[in-house]
């Protein structure tokens, strides 16, 4: 279960987001997840309930918006949508692509009330 990892990995980033930016409480997280790192959304809510106590993130909710993969064949430069574990250029049949979105992780949003 690499999803509590990554709820880990973005819990300790909003934390330290939060402090920089004087928050006392957070209200909602908003995390953009590839299709190509196959985060299973429900699986990372869970992972993020587990997280999230007994932090100021403990009431907040995790909206998870996921992004098509798109690929750049090296060889024709034809962009194509793969699939898992499927990266064969639809055009000239040549594996030989670099991932221009799906692969990423991020966090694109956290919502909370500032300290007085």
């Amino acid at each position: 279960m690499h999803e509590m990892s990554i709820a880990v990995g973005l819990m300790d980033q909003v934390l330290e987001i939060a402090k920089v930016n004087g928050l006392k409480e957070i209200d909602e997280i908003e995390v953009e997840t590839g299709f190509l790192r196959q985060v299973i959304p429900e699986v990372m809510q869970e992972a993020f309930l587990a997280v999230r106590r007994e932090t100021i993130a403990q009431n907040a909710t995790l909206k998870i918006v996921e992004i098509a993969p798109l690929s750049e064949c090296n060889i024709c430069k034809k962009q194509f949508e793969p699939q898992l574990n499927d990266f064969l250029c639809p055009e000239c049949q040549k594996a030989d692509v670099k991932v221009l979105k799906g692969d990423e992780i991020i966090l694109k949003s956290i919502q909370g009330k500032e300290s007085k």
